[in-house]
């Protein structure tokens, strides 16, 4: 067993702050989530510290339901969301850059042992980086409408 690590980075063309509010509001989240995320739902909060929500992540010809509580260990910068029944951490940082911010997507876990645990530490790391690329893509482009003013109403 040992630590796994995926983390992307990506631009975002809309303020920090606004970028922030988005990531932390679960009715906005769910709005440019990539298709291997399913079945959302709140189940308790909807925005910020003390959401628990719960997902499904179908990836690598696999599927896994995760329940997720956030924290906001810098409010307006750095989101968590701990999976409640494993070892996994998501953390969401927004760094500002003019009008404009930086978003990075980092997930750690503890990783199996054995075999399997050689193919997690392969292949996982590779599929969560293209969905993440794929997820600040879709912040990017949701970010930018809302900061325009055209935008979706959750």
């Amino acid at each position: 067993m040992g630590l796994i690590t995926v983390k992307r980075e990506g631009d975002v063309g809309a303020p920090a702050d606004l970028t922030y509010r988005l990531i932390a509001d679960d009715e906005h989240h769910q709005r440019f989530l990539p298709d291997g995320f399913t079945d959302f739902e709140v189940l308790e909060g909807g925005s910020g510290a003390g959401t628990l929500h719960r997902f499904k992540v179908n990836a690598g010809g696999r599927t896994r339901r995760y329940t997720m509580r956030v924290e906001e260990p810098e409010p307006g910068r750095v989101l968590t969301e701990t999976d409640q029944e494993s070892s996994l951490v998501t953390s969401f940082t927004v760094t500002p850059s003019g009008e404009h911010c930086r978003v990075s997507i980092a997930t750690s876990w503890q990783g199996a042992g054995g075999v399997g645990g050689f193919f997690e530490r392969l292949f996982a790391p590779r599929v969560l980086s293209r969905m993440y690329a794929d997820e600040l893509e879709r912040l990017d482009r949701y970010a930018r409408e809302q900061a325009s003013g055209d935008r979706p109403r959750p």
